[in-house]
């Protein structure tokens, strides 16, 4: 039901005109009082176009509320909602406002004119409000600041607060987050840090394989933890579009401090490493710097004491292989004692294998033993002679097979640089089988090809 508001919504002379209403007696109370109420509606009326500016459809149901708070019966609360939201210029606003002050006051009854629905216009059904003295007053306009104030008094809605149906179904609410996930799908509409992180090129399916790289990221800011690493990488040398799968193959990076991450930096410039130098590390091993000072300068020590290098030497390594610096030194170990113990090469020969060739302290021992075989005594090859190419130990053994056996076939499986028709093991594994056909067996594509089938 719309209820008399307190004075203090009512200009000064509507608020002594709804007093001279309350105090008159007899049967022209009801129609007194609807006329203090159409004069409000009518004073709203022309504050529509300031509303509907300050309103739009997001808003409708704050709106309501508010109207509620004031009195309002849901039905004119719905009205005056959808006026709030009319386009400007809409003449119908004042006519639609008068009709919404037929509704019940109290005990009050509608006037008689409303009764036989004779009002015609808004102006026609203004009434004219008699003071107990006799003297009209005129309405005056309602003024703009005291209507903020007012509107400010309003306290704010609680999530406790009771609301009606209407109201209710015009929430939206937000999808909740669960509580736990086996992926990072889940999250991706919700965290600006994982949406930044995918525009950049992370792939996320790959980083929640990692132990805890998922719930690390979820944790982070992206403006506050995030930037200041990606600003630090761009400036170690790492491209633009490699940011992101660097982060995708260590996300933890992004969890060190980053006055650590700049010692560590710091320290490989010490040992005369350059900038481009640092930056290829950094790129092929991603891990690299998440090893503190000490821990490099122990990997950088062992290579150079074990195989016996110069600094220069030891640093030319590392840059070839970085991950020789972040795996780990057990397979290495086993690596060097299998070259020495099983295949029978001497310090100084495994010294010059290493440095030309830096994967085969990685390899498996398995492979690194049977292509030993196969070249040593298979092929005839001397220790001095693989000393000389080690990268054929780099080869897959089934091409060294294939090539060697048609080679074998034609009668060209020389391999004593001072005999004639010489094949050097360089060229015998890394030839394309186009060249190598034409150049070293000295026969077709079609040739070699039927020979395989033979196999």
């Amino acid at each position: 039901m719309l209820r008399p508001a307190p004075p203090r919504f009512l200009p000064s002379g509507l608020a002594r005109a709804g007093r001279a209403a309350g105090r008159t007696r007899g049967p022209g109370r009801a129609a007194q009082q609807d006329a203090v109420l159409r004069c409000r509606m009518a004073v709203w009326a022309r504050q529509v176009s300031r509303w509907r500016c300050l309103l739009n459809s997001a808003r409708a149901v704050e709106f309501t509320r508010r109207l509620r708070s004031r009195g309002c019966t849901a039905q004119a609360c719905r009205e005056l909602a959808s006026l709030a939201v009319l386009p400007a210029g809409n003449e119908d606003v004042l006519w639609r406002l008068q009709a919404c002050r037929h509704v019940s006051v109290g005990s009050c009854s509608p006037p008689d004119s409303a009764r036989d629905g004779s009002f015609s216009s808004p102006e026609s059904n203004l009434p004219s409000v008699q003071l107990e003295q006799g003297k009209a007053e005129t309405l005056p306009d309602l003024n703009a600041k005291a209507l903020d104030e007012d509107w400010d008094d309003i306290p704010p809605s609680s999530a406790l607060e009771v609301i009606s149906e209407e109201e209710a179904v015009q929430i939206i609410a937000e999808p909740l987050l669960p509580i736990q996930s086996s992926t990072l799908r889940d999250y991706v509409d919700h965290s600006e840090t994982l949406e930044k992180l995918v525009h950049l090129g992370v792939d996320l399916s790959q980083v929640e394989k990692r132990q805890k790289a998922g719930q690390l990221l979820l944790t982070l800011d992206f403006e506050k933890d995030i930037k200041k690493i990606l600003l630090f990488l761009k400036d170690v040398g790492v491209e633009d579009n490699q940011l992101g799968p660097f982060l995708t193959k260590n996300p933890y990076i992004l969890a060190e401090d980053l006055e650590s991450l700049e010692t560590r930096v710091a320290y490989l410039k010490s040992k005369k490493f350059g900038k481009s130098e640092i930056a290829q590390m950094v790129s092929r091993a991603p891990y690299l710097l998440l090893f503190s000072v000490e821990r490099l300068d122990n990997r950088l020590g062992f290579f150079k004491n074990e195989l016996g290098l110069s600094a220069k030497k030891t640093k030319d390594l590392v840059i070839r292989l970085p991950r020789l610096l972040t795996g780990k030194l057990e397979p290495v170990k086993e690596n060097l004692q299998v070259c020495q113990i099983e295949l029978g090469f001497q310090r100084n020969e495994i010294q010059q294998i290493v440095y030309k060739t830096p994967k085969i302290l990685t390899a498996s021992k398995k492979r690194l033993k049977q292509t030993f075989d196969y070249l040593h005594n298979i092929m005839g090859i001397p220790h001095h002679m693989l000393t000389r190419f080690p990268q054929v130990f780099n080869s897959k053994l089934l091409r060294i097979r294939e090539r060697h056996m048609f080679l074998a076939f034609l009668g060209r499986a020389q391999y004593d640089p001072a005999q004639p028709s010489y094949i050097s093991l360089d060229q015998l594994v890394s030839l394309p089988d186009e060249v190598f056909c034409t150049e070293m067996a000295k026969a077709s594509m079609q040739d070699f090809e039927k020979f395989l089938k033979t196999l």
